[in-house]
């Protein structure tokens, strides 16, 4: 039965599209995201062909993530000082750069590894900027009150591209070749680009720098490590970000070693593990707010899907397990982002969410060599699997203490806040 209220509500979900600048940025972002995720799979696919080596694919991860790790600090003061258009333009051009060097390199068979890892790194150091300045801006080009619409629309861009991408992949791959992946990826950053140049700046809302000040970023560190919920919920996500995210290490070699396929293959699983993440993203935006003890059970319920992918015994039974990883992905992602928010003092949400994309995204340069080591030596069902048995055991663990917690807390009359309004302080904040 469909609520009256349902027309409302999609209003307010897809409210900050009433925004010409945000439309153009929306669709701009669809297009871009969707050419790095054929990238992502064309990359992928090109160091298996260079090497067949499953080590040399995880340095290449850990070569675009190790800036993350070590800028996007950095990423985010830029951000702050400069205006935010203007550092994506920056940090746009060189990630287009990459993907045009990339392209014409393997075009005219001029490509080797090592120029792979330096265009990799070099990726890597635009992420750092791009991806702090792009949560900030969506801020600036709506009214506050589409602030929580832009947030659940932005995240939906990831979910779309994650499943056009590798469909972009395999059809260029197939017609047109590696090189051609990669153009195609160059192109859309020209797009987006563009889109960026037809914002009206008469209609941004531009946000004031903050203040200076000094140890921020070690009393961050201070906060979470005192705040028990936050210690055990980042470091379970800091195990299962080191273990069981580096699929696009360990996806290729079960594509290519395990099933004998092609970057197709490669391409479906990807496209597969979009499609279940895009059903529950809907289901978990649906769903309100959710204890701490659901991060715990969403890390098992991952870690479980994950051990029954790695032991599926042909290509379609994978593919349906892969869209219930992704499911269960978006599941973990979204009660993480809010247990983190729910417990973090309002001044100190942007640090936490700072070391939450550490965890997640800055642990690759350590995880990824030794997924991809172990896939290579030990067989790919087993890189995946220890992805899943680390994810299974932290849950575990983090559920037995975040209990705990909770009881400790159970007496607190103090109501808990609404996610939406959480997440729109957060990217107010800079979080």
């Amino acid at each position: 039965m469909i609520s009256s209220v349902a027309p409302e509500r999609r209003g307010r979900s897809f409210g900050a599209l009433s925004v010409r600048n945000f439309r153009l940025y929306f669709f701009g972002q669809i297009i871009s995201t969707a050419g790095s995720w054929a990238q992502i799979v064309g990359t992928s696919w090109l160091v298996l062909k260079l090497t067949g080596s499953g080590t040399a694919l995880g340095l290449v991860g850990a070569l675009q993530a190790l800036p993350v790790l070590l800028f996007a600090p950095l990423g985010g003061m830029l951000a702050d000082r400069f205006p935010k258009r203007t550092v994506l333009y920056a940090a746009e051009s060189l990630a287009a750069f990459t993907a045009l060097a990339l392209g014409l390199l393997v075009a005219t068979d001029h490509i080797e590894l090592w120029m792979v890892y330096v265009l990799g790194w070099l990726l890597g150091c635009a992420t750092a900027v791009d991806l702090p300045t792009r949560q900030t801006f969506v801020l600036e080009m709506v009214e506050s009150r589409h602030v929580t619409s832009a947030v659940s629309m932005n995240s939906v861009v990831a979910n779309i591209a994650r499943v056009l991408g590798p469909a972009i992949a395999a059809l260029v791959i197939a017609t047109g070749g590696l090189g051609t992946c990669f153009l195609v990826n160059a192109a859309s950053y020209a797009l987006f680009l563009g889109a960026l140049c037809f914002l009206d700046p008469a209609q941004l809302h531009a946000s004031a720098a903050p203040p200076r000040a000094p140890k921020q970023l070690r009393e961050g560190f201070a906060y979470v490590r005192r705040t028990p919920t936050l210690f055990v919920s980042l470091l379970m996500l800091a195990v299962i970000g080191t273990l069981a995210y580096e699929m696009q290490v360990i996806l290729p070699l079960v594509a290519r070693f395990t099933f004998g396929g092609d970057a197709g293959t490669y391409s479906l699983m990807v496209m597969s593990m979009g499609a279940g993440a895009i059903v529950a993203g809907t289901i978990v935006a649906a769903g309100g707010n959710r204890s701490p003890r659901a991060l715990g059970r969403a890390a098992m319920l991952y870690g479980v899907l994950i051990c029954v992918a790695a032991t599926a015994p042909n290509l379609a039974t994978v593919l349906v397990a892969l869209a219930f990883v992704g499911a269960a992905s978006i599941m973990l992602i979204s009660y993480g982002n809010a247990t983190l928010q729910l417990a973090s003092a309002p001044e100190m949400r942007g640090r936490v969410m700072a070391l939450w994309t550490v965890a997640l995204v800055g642990s690759t340069p350590i995880g990824g060599p030794i997924v991809g080591w172990i896939g290579e030596r030990f067989g790919p069902r087993w890189g995946l699997a220890l992805g899943g048995i680390a994810s299974l055991l932290a849950g575990a663990l983090a559920y037995r203490h975040l209990c705990a917690i909770e009881q400790e807390h159970a007496t607190d009359p103090e109501p808990e806040p609404d996610l939406g309004v959480v997440v729109a302080e957060s990217v107010a904040e800079g979080g």
